[in-house]
């Protein structure tokens, strides 16, 4: 099989693409992909805009800050090390590998530092599962530091099948609360940070070779607590349809987004944003998630102090 652009020997298959390409040619393909959607959905402005990305250790976040840095934007990585078993401190030394040999700064922040206790034990004096108490405190800190730091986006490593598998999932329970968003940039609003996801769709596989075309260690294992998520089961469920009919990820995702605005809101669904009156940052209720969580942790005195437990690799 030989590479559709230079007619060499090609080293990778696209089915969804219908095309086959060699190294050389595919890592070009790949960062032609992201540049333009980044243009096209209106992601970044320019490259002088400072953005954060946040890292896990994984082939997704590390490979997008590797490539916006190699396209000349101004940014940082942000890890959040939760105390997972021995994954938080692998993925933090994946992270710490990586910032050395690329040389772009990657903060760091100890869940267990700031709050003397891991997620676990957090988790069972909440009496809440791990994902849950996860997903929390991270958008939090993340956004909060952004926001402090004068990051004006702060872009994740979600790419083409998460998105087409969360849309299948809110598809599928009818989810007015989700479709009928544009999920690939959230604008900033009430002290949040704008959200964006370049590889948005980019497909899973073409992230996995473009790491290991461009020599980018990762850790390999998922998350403990990924498995039996909901979520992938919708990912076997839209995989085996594209292995029958290569593309459809794709064609699903984009053919969402063009068609946006045929999914309507109802008035009764939306919900009022306000300011937590203990933090002051944005919130559905009197006081938010995060805050909720220190006072009940009875360490709501350190709120203050979020900053200063980050730490540069």
């Amino acid at each position: 099989m030989k590479c559709r652009i230079c007619k060499s020997k090609a080293d990778v298959e696209l089915r969804a693409h219908n095309i086959a390409l060699c190294k050389d040619d595919f890592i070009a393909f790949f960062e032609r992909q992201v540049q333009r959607n980044i243009k096209k959905f209106g992601l970044l402005q320019n490259q002088n805009e400072p953005v954060a990305v946040a890292v896990s250790g994984g082939k997704d976040s590390l490979s997008l800050l590797y490539l916006l840095k190699k396209l000349s934007y101004q940014l940082s990585g942000i890890y959040i090390n939760l105390g997972i078993d021995n994954y938080s401190d692998i993925s933090q030394e994946k992270c710490r590998i990586f910032s050395e040999k690329f040389n772009i700064p990657i903060y760091t922040f100890s869940l267990s530092d700031f709050l003397k206790k891991n997620i676990y034990e957090i988790s069972k004096t909440l009496k809440r599962p791990v994902c849950s108490v996860c997903g929390n405190i991270k958008r939090y800190i993340m956004n909060r530091f952004c926001l402090e730091m004068g990051f004006s986006a702060l872009a994740t490593g979600h790419n083409l099948d998460d998105e087409s598998a969360t849309l299948m999932g809110n598809i599928f329970n009818f989810n007015s609360n989700y479709l009928g968003k544009e999920f690939l940039s959230l604008p900033s609003r009430l002290k949040t940070v704008k959200k964006i996801k370049p590889f948005g769709l980019t497909s899973e596989r073409e992230v996995a070779i473009y790491a290991f075309f461009n020599k980018i260690d990762y850790i390999y294992e998922e998350c403990p607590h990924s498995k039996g998520a909901t979520s992938l089961k919708y990912k076997e469920a839209i995989n085996l349809i594209e292995e029958f009919s290569p593309g459809t990820k794709l064609k699903f995702v984009k053919n969402y987004l063009k068609n946006i605005n045929i999914f309507s809101k109802n008035p009764d669904n939306l919900i009022e944003d306000r300011l937590c009156r203990l933090c002051g940052f944005l919130t559905t209720q009197e006081v938010c998630s995060f805050c909720n969580i220190l006072t009940r942790l009875g360490v709501s005195d350190r709120l203050s102090d979020i900053r200063d437990y980050f730490v540069k690799l």
